[in-house]
């Protein structure tokens, strides 16, 4: 199950994270977004847990309680738009 994690404070790091959701089951994997030009934590994560039942017993324990003061948002991850191509690139122009 992946899990979003949102309202992280900016301190908070993947190990963080994991530690949080590891008092309600096994964790497979934990991230923190962190900004592509200053790597600076985005303010929100994903946790991967393979067990759905320890998963969903994590979202209902964590999500709206405090950490490092702020009230966290925890719920199913959805699934990743996909994304435009973008481009760009200019049109010729008549």
């Amino acid at each position: 199950m992946n899990i979003f994690v949102g309202n992280l404070s900016y301190q908070m790091d993947a190990e963080g994270l994991r530690a949080l959701f590891e008092t309600h089951g096994a964790v497979d994997s934990a991230h923190v977004v962190s900004d592509r030009e200053t790597g600076r934590s985005r303010g929100f994560g994903f946790v991967e847990m393979s067990n759905d039942s320890e998963g969903k017993a994590a979202i209902e324990a964590l999500n709206g309680t405090e950490a490092d003061g702020r009230n966290l948002t925890v719920n199913e991850a959805r699934p990743r738009e996909p994304r435009n191509s973008g481009g760009g690139g200019g049109r010729d122009r008549y």
